[in-house]
């Protein structure tokens, strides 16, 4: 018993360290958390303002949206797009409609296919409240979940750099306001797990799984 008591605790001593020191030691890592007023979105497509991030979130990443807006009428949106740092105009973008029909689609712009809605689901296709989820990576692509399911899986769409975000919700300038209270909640967390411990991680596991067998067939024979 004491000899698995050892192994344990020698496997705790490996592991939980790079969790700990991930932060620290990863200099790639990167993020956001904002509230995007509710006002802002009662502008239509081509009044939004480009807003730059301090930072540019590259190589992986993973964008969270709460949409907590309150909606105005039922043509109004919630439409957030993201901007490519070495590409102009090339972005992705996410629009949640108002209730009751909560229209949800993803839309990508490519400097060749041009404007293309690679999903787009007319009626309960958001969940207030939940997480709508963004991840990409260089090697896996996009992957977007609803907050329900996943709709989109490993779409390529090159690599990919966000450098700025902008959001709008009125169809025409003349229109009621979009929202009318309340808030979008973006976080984005990004980095290069290269350049971190936890890419480690699998042969961490391996290397004290050697050595616990190690120690077991050392005590048995010891015992027999």
């Amino acid at each position: 018993m004491k000899y698995k008591v050892s192994l344990v605790f020698l496997i705790s001593l490996m592991v939980f360290p790079a969790f700990a020191q991930e932060e620290s030691t990863n200099m790639t890592l990167a993020m956001v958390n904002i509230d995007i007023d509710y006002n802002d979105f009662n502008k239509p497509s081509r009044d939004q303002v480009i807003i730059p991030f301090d930072e540019i979130h590259d190589v992986s990443w993973q964008v969270n949206l709460v949409n907590e807006l309150l909606y105005g009428n039922p043509d109004g949106n919630g439409v957030i797009r993201f901007y490519d740092a070495t590409i102009e105009d090339k972005f992705i973008e996410i629009g949640m409609g108002s209730p009751p029909d909560k229209k949800f689609w993803i839309a990508i712009q490519l400097p060749k296919e041009g404007y293309v809605v690679v999903h787009d689901k007319l009626d309960r296709g958001w969940l207030p409240g939940a997480k709508v989820i963004l991840a990409y990576s260089d090697t896996a692509g996009l992957t977007v979940n609803n907050g329900e399911r996943i709709v989109l899986s490993n779409l390529d769409i090159q690599e990919f750099e966000i450098r700025a975000y902008s959001v709008w919700g009125m169809e025409a300038s003349q229109d009621p306001p979009a929202t009318t209270s309340g808030h979008l909640n973006l976080e984005i967390l990004s980095g290069d797990p290269k350049e971190g411990s936890l890419h480690m991680f699998p042969f961490m596991i391996v290397g004290c799984i050697g050595i616990g067998i190690a120690i077991l067939l050392a005590t048995k024979k010891r015992s027999s």
